[in-house]
């Protein structure tokens, strides 16, 4: 049985709810945004190079627009270990290209794990004994498993996942099978959710056997599968635009999910800043030189150290300074500014700003 996990940073999103300090040359992925000294980018990198076999067991997929910064990021990653998609198509044909490129190099039983290159883990310790439970459940098994992450409130902003049927344990973590995935809840359905215990958000972490996974996107998204077999990568561009979600989560029967709980945020938004940062003896988060009077539960931040934010009688907000921008918005929007970005895009006195 093979146990060695092939770790895979999806490293082609845009981060664009962190706009103005994520932009088109410097995403989500490049920035610190818990006050260390390494970006996002890297310390996952960090924690999944000790999974594996090093740096040569990981691999990365991300856009063209990027890849010169991952490469200046991850000097130590092997040149034939990152993946750069000519236009971005989703997760689903992110993980049925790398997944046929590491069948081809180390055969259909080698063990594949796909990880969101802007996620916060707390507890690295914890984080590993749980892949290597997800790496033997997946080994042993025609599985495709997940990490649920234990709700610690009734969040709106995740998708949920419904364990089933208990299989067995894993490293001692207990493993089930999915009942099924859902979309983000509104508030009343996410409390009740987790009233019965049985439900965790969805990590968008996932672990299985590269033959797996591609004989379950022939059954179930042939549509990108067999395109990309059959044409190879010039047909890359025109393969449909589709979440791994949706275009085989939500349909297999083979998915497992680990419950977990080793301290995780997705850092979707602004406001997660505060969910890592906030301390009891400073009414907010300052990642800048603030000045306040009358001011709570404000989330500054500013790139340029000299800069000075000065705030009176605010309460709730997020103020954002970065270069030519300044951005303030109420916490409870922050979702908007892409709305936001996309008035920008349509006008082109704003082109530097994106």
């Amino acid at each position: 049985m093979n146990t060695l996990l092939f770790p895979v940073i999806l490293a082609g999103g845009k981060g664009e709810r962190f706009w103005p300090l994520s932009r088109k040359d410097r995403p989500k992925q490049f920035l610190s945004l818990d006050g260390s000294s390494r970006s996002l980018l890297q310390a996952t990198a960090d924690r999944l190079i000790k999974l594996g076999d090093g740096w040569d067991s990981l691999w990365v997929i991300t856009s063209s627009q990027i890849a010169e910064g991952v490469r200046q990021q991850l000097p130590d990653l092997p040149v034939e270990n990152l993946l750069i998609e000519s236009e971005g198509r989703d997760t689903a044909a992110a993980v049925a290209w790398t997944s046929l490129e590491i069948k081809q190099r180390y055969g259909e039983d080698a063990v594949i794990g796909f990880f969101p290159a802007d996620h916060w883990i707390a507890d690295e310790e914890a984080f590993a004994h749980t892949l290597s439970a997800a790496t033997q459940l997946a080994a042993s098994t025609a599985a495709i498993v997940t990490l649920g992450i234990k709700p610690t409130f009734p969040s709106t902003g995740y998708g949920y996942i419904e364990q089933g049927e208990k299989i067995g344990s894993f490293n001692e973590l207990p493993a089930y099978h999915v009942n099924r995935f859902t979309e983000k809840p509104n508030r009343e359905t996410a409390e009740t959710f987790l009233s019965t215990g049985r439900f965790s958000w969805n990590s968008g972490m996932f672990v299985f056997r590269a033959g797996v996974v591609l004989e379950e996107l022939h059954t179930h998204a042939p549509e990108i599968i067999e395109p990309l077999e059959q044409q190879g990568l010039d047909i890359y561009p025109q393969l449909p635009k589709k979440s791994i979600d949706y275009a085989l989560m939500e349909k297999t029967t083979l998915a497992y999910v680990l419950p977990v709980d080793f301290g995780w945020d997705d850092l979707g938004d602004w406001n997660a800043i505060e969910r890592l940062l906030k301390t009891e003896e400073n009414p907010n988060v300052e990642l800048a030189t603030h000045v306040g009077l009358d001011t709570q539960g404000a989330i500054i931040y500013a790139s340029n150290p000299e800069d000075v934010v000065v705030t009176i009688g605010l309460e709730d907000v997020v103020i954002v300074r970065d270069r030519n921008v300044t951005l303030v918005v109420k916490k409870e929007r922050t979702q908007e500014i892409k709305q936001i970005l996309k008035i920008l895009q349509s006008d082109s006195r704003f082109t530097d700003l994106l």
